[in-house]
């Protein structure tokens, strides 16, 4: 059950694909003050795998789905108000069998962002469903996220990219957040998020889910740097036990001319390293890593990457490396191997070779 959750929720990470591609969206409407606009994004990879005795060919998705988004906002005086929703599908539903054998062919739709903005001078407030503050910055500059990472053989919607082998996943959260004006680079969000419950309210919070992330980014002398530090508190409750969760994240990424360094990390309490939105039932410790290079020369753009995570005692990696081709603004063509290592476990090598197309 745990596996089939990890894959439905997956599919998500669209501001991270819009800042990674930096795509442009296509506006649909701009007039009095009120513009409508979509964006979106859509790939395909054919992937083989040795793993053991086993090796199995896919035509699947990468790390990040397929989806559409849209976005509006609205100024009003000295307000401008927005509001965004993103909808992803999996192309890898014709052969996922439900409970009765049969073999579904409707794709379910994942709504993974619906929120309004208000920004003014006082900065921003969102209200609604986006990713959680937590870990998110550790995602959206993996140098990877157009590709495939660590893909179990048998998901039949996402891979994981590097949630589990170098990042815990910021999942989509119910949340109320306010984001400072940029001064000097700096931003501070900090939000309260839904806690971790169950529908039953077996499992509940008696309060919010706090999560908070501090980014910089300059530019000097022809070298750029970004960094972040992220942080997480909360609880849950079961019976008469309480189990009390706790997190931070951080990361720093330097850039000069067509080189790029990038480095981040978490160490937390209580908290997976699949969901961080999750409690889990005893204050077990993880904490991991990330550290990727990359060159970039014209329009290719190759990565080595390599992750490491220690969940409770048992480690998982993920060493990989691609090369990504720009064949325009909105077309890219990538070429990446990984080798998974779990610990206890058998080792899975991974060639992927796909198309991403953005707008």
């Amino acid at each position: 059950m745990k596996k089939n959750k990890l894959t439905r929720s997956l599919l998500a990470l669209a501001v991270a694909a819009s800042a990674a591609t930096a795509q442009a969206e296509i506006m649909l409407y701009d007039k009095e003050g009120t513009t409508f606009s979509a964006d979106g994004l859509l790939n395909a990879f054919y992937t083989y795998q040795d793993q053991g005795d086993t090796n199995v060919s896919r035509v699947r998705m990468g790390f990040l789905p397929n989806y559409i988004g849209f976005n509006v906002t609205k100024q009003q005086g000295d307000l401008k108000l927005g509001g965004r929703s993103s909808f992803w599908v999996t192309i890898n539903d014709v052969n996922n069998d439900d409970s009765n054998g049969d073999s579904e062919t409707d794709s379910a739709i994942d709504v993974r962002q619906f929120y309004a903005t208000v920004d003014g001078d006082f900065g921003q407030v969102l209200f609604g469903k986006d990713f959680g503050l937590y870990a998110r910055s550790n995602i959206f500059n993996d140098e990877l996220l157009l590709g495939v990472g660590f893909a179990p053989q048998s998901t039949s919607r996402t891979t994981f990219g590097n949630i589990t082998t170098g990042y815990p996943y910021a999942n989509p959260n119910a949340q109320i957040t306010y984001r400072t004006p940029k001064t000097n680079g700096f931003q501070l969000a900090v939000g309260m998020l839904d806690p971790s419950y169950t529908s039953s309210l077996s499992t509940y919070s008696e309060e919010p889910r706090l999560e908070a992330e501090l980014t910089y980014g300059t530019d000097f002398d022809g070298v750029s740097f970004n960094a972040w530090l992220s942080g997480a508190s909360g609880e849950a409750t079961t019976g008469s036990s309480s189990v009390d969760a706790q997190g931070v994240a951080y990361g720093a990424q330097v850039g000069v001319g067509g080189f790029k360094l990038t480095a981040s990390g978490f160490d937390q309490q209580g908290i997976p390293t699949t969901f961080t939105s999750d409690v889990l039932a005893a204050e077990t410790d993880s904490d991991g890593y990330l550290v990727q290079t990359s060159y970039t020369y014209q329009a290719v753009r190759g990565v080595l990457s390599y992750g490491n995570v220690d969940a409770g005692g048992s480690t998982s990696e993920l060493t990989g490396g691609a090369l990504f081709y720009s064949v325009n603004d909105n077309l890219k063509l990538v070429a990446e191997y990984s080798v998974y290592e779990p610990e206890g476990g058998t080792d899975m090598d991974t060639i992927a070779l796909g198309a991403v197309l953005t707008w």
